[in-house]
Order: C-alpha cells, then structure tokens, then sequence
C-alpha cells in the first residue's frame, strides 16, 4: 500500500532509478537486487535501500544529499563501512544499518552525523568498538546494537560522545563483565538482557540516576550485591527474567521508592519488594499477587476438603467412643487415625482461614507469612498428620496380615503393646516433624518455602540439608510404607482365596469377592494419594519446571484424600461397625418405645383415678 502510494503520487526530484518508486522527495529502491547505491537527485530527504545486496559503501557515496533526513539500509550485505562513508550528512537523523555483516565500528565512522537521533545497528556481527567510534553523534537519542558479538564498550565512549543518548540496546551480545564507569547519567532506558555477564560491579550504575528502566534478564548472574540498585532512585521498571538470586532480600529493592514494574523468574521472588505496584510472574500456581490460594477452584476446595476430613474423622471418633467393639485394640488404632487426620483438616482450615485475610494484598504479606510461626505451625501439622497417618495405616496393616496369613500364630496385641505402638507411632511423627527447627543453617525456612508452607516441591535454591530429608521421608520412609501395604494387601487376599478354593460353597467366594473389592478400595485410595506426592518429589529433583498449579492440587485435593477417606473405608463401611450401629439405634428406638409406653399407662391410670 505505501508502495502504489509511492508510485502514484507526485515526485519532486529531478531524477531518480527507474525501477524505483518516488512520492515527494522520497525514494524507495527496497528489495529491487541491487549491488550498490543508485544515483539519485540531491535534494532526496529518504532513501530506502533495504533488502538489497549491496556488499559495500564506497568513500562520500552520500555526500550530495545534504538534506538526507532517512537512510534505511537493512538487510543488505554490508560487511565494513569507511570513515569516510556518510561524511557529508549533516541533515541525517535516521540510520538504519540492522540485518547486515559488519563487524567493527571504526573510529569516526559517524563524526559528520550531528543531527542523528536513530542509529540501528541491530544484528551484525559486530565485536569490537573502536574508541571515537561514536564521535559527532552529538543529538543520538536511540542507539540500538541487538544481537551482535561485543564483548567490551570502550571506557568514555557513550555518553561524552553521544551527550543526548537517551536509549541504549545491548541485548544478544556476549559481554562477560562491564567496566565501572561505562555508562553515564544521560541514559534512562538501558537493556543488558541476553549476555554473559556473571557480575555486576557495585559502581556500575552509581551514575545512572535517571535511568528509569533498566533489563537484566537471561544473563548468568551468581550474585547480586544488597546494595547494589541504590543508586537508581528514579528507576520505575526493572527487569530480571531468567535469572536465579539465591541471595534475594528485601534490601535490594527497598531504595527503589519509584519502582512500579518488576519482573522476575519466580513468583516467590515479588514477595521481596512489597511496595511495587506490578510484579511478574503473578502466580506461581499456588499464590498469586493477590491471593494465598491462586483461583477460586482452590479457594473453595480447601474448605470442601476441610469440612469433610475433620467432620468424618470427629464422626468416627465420637461413635468409637460411644460403641462398645470387641476388638478395642483395633477401636484405639482407629481413633488414633482419625486423630492424625483431623490435623490434615485443620491445616486446609488454617490455609483458608489465612487466605481469607490476605485477600487482594498477599503480595504484601507474603514474606513475612512464609517465614512467620503460624507458617511453620501450620506446614508442621501437615506433615505431623501425614507422617503419622501413613505409619499408622502400616501398622494396622501389618496387624491384620498377621491375623490373617499367620492365624495360628500366638501373636495378638494386647491393649499395652498397642498403646504403647501408638505413642511410639506419634513420637516419632513430632520427632519428624520438628527436626528441620534445629539447624537453620542445614534446613532453610524448611516449611516455609510457599505459600502453603508445605515442603514437598523442591528447586535449585532449597539447602542441600532440607533437600536430602525431604527425600528420605517422601521418597523413603513413606515409599516404604506403600510398598509394605500393597505387598501385605496382596498377600492377605492370596492366603483368602488359597483358603477358599478348597471348598465350593457360593457364600466363600461371595465373601471372597467382598473382601478383594475391600482391599482394592484401601490400595487404590492409597495409590491415589501417594504415587502423585512420589512422583512430585521425584521430578522436581531433577529440577525440571513443575507448574505450581500441580503442586497446589497436590497439596490441597491430592494430600488430604486419604485423611478424609479413611473414616469411610476402615469404619463406616465395615460389616461390624454397620451391625453394631444398628444394634445401638434399634437398642435406642427400644428404649424410647418402653419410654412411651410407661408415660401411656401413666396417663391412663391418671385419667381413671
């Protein structure tokens, strides 16, 4: 379209190629094969000569056209340009040299360019900056150098060169380490994303105090002095993409007083700076800028979850306790269960209890949440009710395989030896759970390394010490556990049904399908909450990216399932606590009816007296 407005338009020049286009005093000659530059009247203000093939520029090739506002040479083949090249261009203020093959800036080079604003000099192959390359660039606003190969800016040859520079692109190039005293006081927009830098001298942006936007990101940063953005009081955006800072703090950025927009590689990170209004990425999945808990999805079902775990267990331990059972042994491993799991449910009514509160500002109290005692408390009981739940199930597994398997054998735990089980059990949950306060140093805020405070994802940053427990538990000692009861359910069903093929009564293999469905429920409820926390912890070890929208699933859905199932599966389903429930009602529907009777005839012996 700008082309046919081009060739349709009036052309004020004298003369100009005939397979270019002119409109006014501006000439397009782009993408026409052409191997050097055409002769065009002098009075040209724009000359397109983009997507060519021109290899190169001879000596004041441009030297007629002293009212030349624009030069677009992009995608050529431009391999080196002459002093003497654009000698003559008082008038410039556009260059565009991206797309090209040059790979040195030569001293002077630019030193007749004294009205340019726009130099492009994206994609070339450019390694060395010549000292006096940037000479007579007295009105440089926008200075842009993508994706080449400079390795050193020389030392004073920015903003005393270029006094107006303004905007300056270094993105893509393969700067290891950047003298103290490069940059000046007249940048405000400065891009070093995409290079090699490893470290970044304290002094380094002590005269930058208008930059206002600064990029970072994708660099292989391995530290980041507390102090070393002070200096950028005006600075409003901040850009540290793809780049790990194990030594975060909020001192960095507490300077910063006019910071709006920060980005980082993790979410975790913005809790560091409190008082920007924007910060990237704004959820990790598990929280967002906003919110503890990221969606309304999670928001609701840490409730649901917590209803129904703490009620069924409560439930359970209420009617244990007022149903006298036979088996009391087995009645007190049961309640001790359910005891382990109702914690799990008031963990999920803490995390929705502390979302609550946090609503629409989380960000702002994320820090101090993650490392505060109700954090710690709150990531203690889960893990407290999870240790103890999955010992717990074992024990009462390996009880019952005895009985059955070995049913002549003299084993049989009295009501000592079981509650003397049960307060090893919980002992060694607590102890468990409250080995990771001993050392901060080996452990790390081990509880509080999200906002769910529970430690099962592991990263690059988590101490060495925290990360080798967390496995030893999740992928040892609870892995162990599965792999008992899955062994113990098999081989209670296999010792069932070689029992029962030796007779052929229907009412054996009804009651043999009974309890293979049975045993299926328990290891499948099992399975269903462990192998994904297995699976979890194994990944993240790899230090793969697990999106946090898994993790919290885990965590709030996943984690409770066998705390708030196991009520159903070990009471309100079984045969006996059915039958015994239903002695207790019809005991008390007696007991009423007696009741009414007596206060009948009462009445009537009244009425006849």
């Amino acid at each position: 379209m700008e082309d046919e407005e081009i060739h349709n338009s009036e052309c004020l020049l004298e003369f100009y190629p005939e397979q270019c286009h002119c409109w006014k005093r501006i000439v397009n000659c782009s993408s026409q094969g052409l191997q050097f530059v055409p002769p065009v009247s002098p009075n040209v203000t724009a000359l397109y000569l983009k997507d060519n093939k021109i290899k190169s520029l001879p000596d004041g090739v441009f030297r007629l056209y002293q009212n030349l506002e624009k030069l677009f040479l992009q995608n050529n083949k431009l391999r080196s340009i002459t002093r003497l090249t654009f000698s003559g261009l008082f008038s410039l203020q556009m260059l565009f040299l991206s797309d090209n093959r040059i790979k040195t800036l030569k001293a002077d080079m630019f030193k007749d360019l004294h009205s340019l604003e726009w130099l492009i000099l994206d994609n070339n192959r450019v390694a060395k900056i010549v000292p006096g390359a940037f000479k007579g660039l007295k009105s440089l606003y926008f200075l842009y150098m993508l994706n080449n190969s400079i390795s050193e800016i020389p030392k004073n040859s920015l903003c005393i060169e270029m006094p107006r520079l303004n905007w300056l692109d270094l993105e893509g190039n393969r700067m290891h380490t950047i003298r103290d005293s490069v940059f000046q006081e007249c940048i405000t927009v400065l891009d070093l994303s995409v290079n090699q830098i490893v470290n970044l001298p304290l002094p380094l942006f002590s005269n930058l105090q208008e930059l206002q936007q600064l990029n970072i990101s994708s660099n292989p940063l391995n530290h980041i002095l507390h102090n070393q953005f002070d200096f950028l009081t005006n600075l409003q955006s901040l850009i540290m993409e793809d780049i790990e800072i194990p030594n975060i703090h909020n001192r960095m950025f507490s300077s910063l007083v006019n910071l709006s927009h920060i980005y980082f590689k993790k979410f975790q990170y913005c809790s560091y700076a409190p008082h920007v209004r924007s910060c990237k990425p704004n959820s990790d999945g598990i929280s967002s800028f906003e919110n503890l808990l990221a969606n309304i999805l999670l928001r609701v079902f840490v409730w649901v979850m917590a209803c129904v775990t703490c009620f069924g267990n409560l439930f359970v331990i209420c009617m244990r306790s007022f149903i006298v059972t036979e088996n009391l042994q087995h009645a007190l491993s049961i309640k001790s269960l359910c005891c382990a799991d109702c914690l799990m449910g008031f963990y999920l009514f803490c995390l929705g209890a502390f979302d609550i509160k946090f609503q629409g500002e989380y960000n702002k109290h994320a820090q101090a949440w993650m490392e505060s005692w109700e954090c710690k408390l709150v990531g203690s009981l889960a893990m407290l009710s999870s240790e103890v739940s999955v010992m717990m199930l074992t024990y009462m597994t390996l009880e019952k395989y005895l009985c059955i398997v070995f049913p002549f054998s003299h084993f049989r735990a009295g009501r000592g030896q079981t509650l003397g089980t049960l307060v090893a059990i919980w002992v060694l949950g607590f102890f468990i759970t409250i080995i990771p306060f001993f050392s901060y140093d080996t452990f790390g805020n081990f509880y509080g390394r999200n906002g769910v405070c529970f430690p099962l994802q592991s990263d690059s940053t988590e101490k060495f010490g925290a990360r080798r427990y967390s496995i030893s538990i999740f992928l040892g000692l609870n892995l162990l556990a599965f792999i008992t009861i899955v062994f113990s359910y098999s081989s209670m069903f296999y010792s069932i049904h070689k029992t029962g093929a030796k007779t052929a009564e229907r009412s054996v293999l009804s009651r043999e399908v009974t309890i293979a469905k049975r045993f299926f429920f328990i290891v499948f409820t099992d399975a269903l909450c462990w192998i994904p926390i297995f699976l979890l912890k194994a990944v993240s070890l790899t230090e793969a990216e697990i999106p946090g929208t898994i993790t919290s699933w885990v965590v709030i859905f996943i984690l409770p399932i066998n705390s708030a199932l196991n009520p159903i599966l070990y009471t309100l389903t079984t045969s006996s606590f059915q039958e015994k429930l239903k002695q207790c009602l019809q005991s008390k529907r007696h007991q009423l009816q007696d009741s009414g009777k007596n206060f009948t005839l009462v009445s009537i012996n009244t009425n006849t007296a």
